[in-house]
């Protein structure tokens, strides 16, 4: 007997006026993750009005082109993002970096942080960006997700980052390369408009 169609959701971008829209939403969410232990730049305890705060400085980057963020509800809450943020210096712009994919505690093992990720790669290479970097707590789920995703390790810094709790812990780089076909040494022209 099969068990029916699985629902795959809805993965949406933001402009930057929807970010704006959404950032005490996605404070929420960065407040849970947080919370659950994750390193993503933030200490615990984590003040929403400091996470709030963070996400609508974001709104600049995504209205210039810099960063995209792409979100997953669930009805009108948010359980999932991510960002791929675009190199500006001449000689980088065949590469992004995958940055703050954080799923909801309670949304987790539903495939979301795949699904993020997947989307995230999509994007990425529409832009014409052949080279992906991103770097996450060694030993964390984000490492075995990304390893599973078919990402390259390429090492690990001990004590590169606190976690939330302060604690100094070590950091595994990660990149993926796209196969686009541009080439580096080719003009790549502006930083990717909104993606």
């Amino acid at each position: 007997m099969s068990a029916g169609p699985t629902h795959v959701p809805e993965v949406i971008r933001l402009c930057a006026d929807e970010l704006l829209d959404a950032a005490d939403a996605l404070a929420d969410l960065m407040l849970d993750t947080v919370a659950g232990g994750a390193s993503i730049g933030f200490l615990h305890p984590l003040d929403r009005a400091t996470a709030a705060r963070w996400w609508r400085a974001q709104a600049t980057a995504v209205r210039e082109g810099r960063l995209s963020v792409r979100i997953v509800r669930d009805g009108e809450r948010i359980v999932g993002t991510v960002g791929v943020s675009f190199a500006d210096k001449p000689n980088a712009r065949h590469r992004a970096e995958i940055v703050k994919l954080m799923v909801h505690r309670d949304a987790r093992g539903k495939g979301l942080g795949r699904t993020l990720l997947t989307a995230a790669e999509e994007a990425a290479a529409e832009a014409g960006v052949t080279l992906l970097l991103l770097d996450t707590e060694t030993g964390s789920p984000a490492e075995t997700l990304y390893r599973s995703a078919g990402w390259t390790v390429i090492g690990v810094v001990p004590g590169h980052a606190a976690d939330p709790g302060g604690t100094l812990r070590s950091t595994t780089f990660f990149y993926k390369d796209l196969g686009n076909s541009k080439h580096p040494g080719k003009d790549l022209g502006p930083v990717p408009a909104a993606v």
